[in-house]
């Protein structure tokens, strides 16, 4: 009989993208999927739901998606967060974003529990980091219940690791260049954790007491592979992440990204066709990367100096329900800096195909702010990251691919006021045109070629997913 499984992502596109690539492979392994969504409330940033439901089920008929009814009321939290998640964001306006996150996906364990009694079967429930009491709802059906882990391996380490060991998180809040060392990683600073400006540990308490709840389910499902990050999946193996309890199995299942192809009549790609080869730098900072017009004109400056090919996504920040106007690049760049430019440089206002954009033979490199889903489809496309983290665990991921993977570079003075127009200048250059440069380039390519081999059948991702449908299949012959 065809297995079940019901696919529950937290809120956001960066939990919901790599969530419905994991529901592909499922189908692809003959196991029937269901996606069950959650309508972001208008404090968390409800905008475009609707569309980006429909846009996600007609391009995967054979995926079902069932959105879950609403949950009454949002709780009350102090304080009034917009969830935008900028750069430029007070540290309180983040903190109660993610509270009200965790504490609203609670509300919804009742629809959730309702739904899944109303299918004809389930064989297992795989949930998202920051749905951790959906393990409630599944320990009541007696269902199986796995976690999608949406970022890299290492960094699963590290916040396992000081889940079990609060007194080092809280100790390190005020550490600041101190090093630490902790299972699965390098030598990293206190100041690349995920923390509030203010020094307020609540919110981050609160992620590490849902990370804890991670050791009480029957395994994790990494959106990474084995080649890419063997110290930190072989500490989380070890059980040296979750000390004096078992570790549950971890299943290193990726890297999944969008395949792309649908954007070929785009302005920017058509662009892009008539540059040499490896020569373009890519500029993209996430869907809620956006930047001061001080920081605008530094990176422009940078951008000319440089002599290189550029395509640069400037975005418009979004504030909840409201998108702002488009940005007036005439007047958030520098006097005649797109006439200069003109020819060997392209701004687009908003939004780019970024999975085309990447995998384009023109593309040479990508300054990035490390987010996930961006990092793996750099990697995938073969190119060497410029490291540029913005806010959340992208600190944590810049740290795994400089120091760990060796696929990037960091740009100096991200963490400050402002990136100079010489450190944009001077590391485009350096990443285009030196022998430093060019190794990162070949290690660059060969990540690539490793990742498209890890799930091919016979790869590494593609047999820990084998091996995840065998346990799961010896779960639910005990049951």
């Amino acid at each position: 009989m065809k297995k079940t499984v019901v696919l529950y992502p937290g809120l956001g596109a960066g939990h919901l993208i790599p969530m419905i690539e994991l529901a592909k492979v499922f189908v692809q392994h003959g196991v029937a999927v269901t996606v069950a969504l959650v309508k972001p409330p208008s404090e968390l940033g409800a905008l475009d739901f609707p569309a980006v439901v429909a846009c996600a089920a007609a391009s995967n008929p054979s995926i079902s998606f069932h959105v879950l009814p609403a949950s009454s009321s949002l709780p009350a939290t102090s304080g009034s967060g917009t969830g935008s998640g900028s750069s430029s964001d007070d540290a309180s306006s983040k903190k109660h974003y993610v509270l009200q996150m965790v504490d609203y996906l609670k509300t919804m364990n009742a629809p959730l529990r309702d739904f899944l009694r109303s299918l004809p079967a389930v064989d297992a429930l795989v949930i998202d980091m920051f749905c951790p009491d959906a393990l409630d709802v599944a320990a009541e059906l007696r269902l199986p219940v796995y976690y999608s882990y949406a970022s890299c391996a290492g960094d699963l380490a590290v916040f396992l690791s000081l889940a079990f060991d609060q007194d080092t998180y809280t100790a390190s809040i005020d550490a600041g260049d101190a090093t630490l060392s902790l299972p699965g990683a390098p030598l990293f600073k206190a100041s690349d954790l995920p923390r509030e400006d203010d020094k307020d540990l609540e919110a981050g308490k609160a992620i590490l007491q849902t990370l804890q709840r991670m050791a009480a389910s029957d395994g994790i499902l990494v959106n990474t592979f084995v080649e890419l990050e063997m110290r930190a999946v072989r500490a989380l193996r070890d059980g040296l992440c979750v000390p004096g309890r078992d570790t549950p199995p971890v299943y290193c299942i990726g890297p999944l990204v969008s395949g792309g192809g649908g954007e070929k009549e785009q302005e920017c790609l058509r662009w892009l066709d008539s540059q040499p080869d490896h020569s373009v730098v890519f500029l993209c900072f996430g869907s809620r990367g956006t930047f001061s017009e001080r920081q605008l004109k530094e990176v422009a400056v940078g951008l000319e100096r440089s002599e290189q090919r550029f395509l640069w996504v400037v975005r418009t920040r979004r504030i909840v329900d409201e998108v702002l106007p488009e940005p007036d690049l005439g007047a958030l760049l520098p006097d005649g800096f797109l006439e200069r430019t003109a020819g060997r440089g392209h701004v687009f206002k908003c939004w780019a195909p970024q999975v085309d954009v990447l995998r384009h033979r023109a593309a040479g490199a990508f300054m990035t702010h490390c987010g996930w889903n961006s990092t793996l489809e750099g990697i995938t496309a073969g190119l060497p990251l410029l490291c540029w983290p913005m806010y959340a665990e992208q600190k944590m991921n810049k740290v795994f691919i400089v120091q760990e993977m060796k696929l990037g570079v960091e740009m100096r003075g991200y963490d400050g006021e402002v990136v100079a127009a010489d450190q944009v200048e001077t590391k485009i250059r350096w990443v285009m045109e030196s022998e430093g440069g060019r190794a990162l380039r070949e290690r660059a390519a060969a990540a690539k070629d490793a990742a498209a081999k890890a799930i091919q059948e016979g790869g590494s991702s593609h047999a820990d997913f084998v091996r995840f449908l065998q346990d799961l299949d010896n779960i639910s012959s005990r049951s």
